[in-house]
């Protein structure tokens, strides 16, 4: 069987199976062998995993687990999805999202962090503005995390920004 054959059957597996986490397995392959607009459809089917999972997840008031598999390529899914509308100045769109985001884990470094995402967005920080001047890429990239989750002195100026105007 061609290599492209197997892996789409390992893609239908997965998806019949629900499993986003064994799709981001198949990602680098999928990046491999597929063209652009096959690859599309790989993210596309990715991202309605997730939010059927965001869904299922607020119904049932069900707060995710990040060292949970399933829960951690969800949560990655979105956030890759919130940082596309925050890449196209779609600020308002990302600014929900990381919002959601934040409150829909019980994990407090990756909702703190999602919290910055927030108030940056909100304040029409641009992503490249974001990354340049209030993420520490360098420190993220260190502490092997799928989102910005450190980040320069000049973030607790966005935070205190925020707290003097919620007085």
């Amino acid at each position: 069987m061609p290599k492209i054959d197997e892996l789409k059957a390992k893609i239908l597996k997965a998806q019949t199976d629900a499993d986003i986490a064994s799709l981001y397995v198949l990602e680098a392959d999928a990046h491999e062998l597929f063209d652009e607009e096959t690859l599309h459809g790989f993210y596309a089917n990715i991202l309605d995993m997730a939010l059927e999972n965001l869904t299922n997840a607020l119904e049932s008031m069900r707060k995710m687990d990040i060292n949970e598999v399933q829960d951690f390529a969800t949560l990655r899914a979105l956030y890759e999805y919130a940082i596309e509308h925050y890449s196209a100045g779609d600020l308002t769109d990302a600014s929900a999202l990381f919002e959601v985001l934040s409150g829909l884990t019980k994990d407090k470094k990756f909702s703190d962090a999602l919290q910055l995402h927030t108030l940056a967005s909100q304040e029409n920080i641009s992503l490249d503005d974001f990354i340049d001047t209030i993420a520490d890429v360098e420190a993220t990239q260190k502490a092997g995390t799928f989102y910005i989750s450190k980040f320069a002195n000049k973030a607790q100026n966005l935070l205190d920004k925020s707290q003097s105007k919620g007085k």
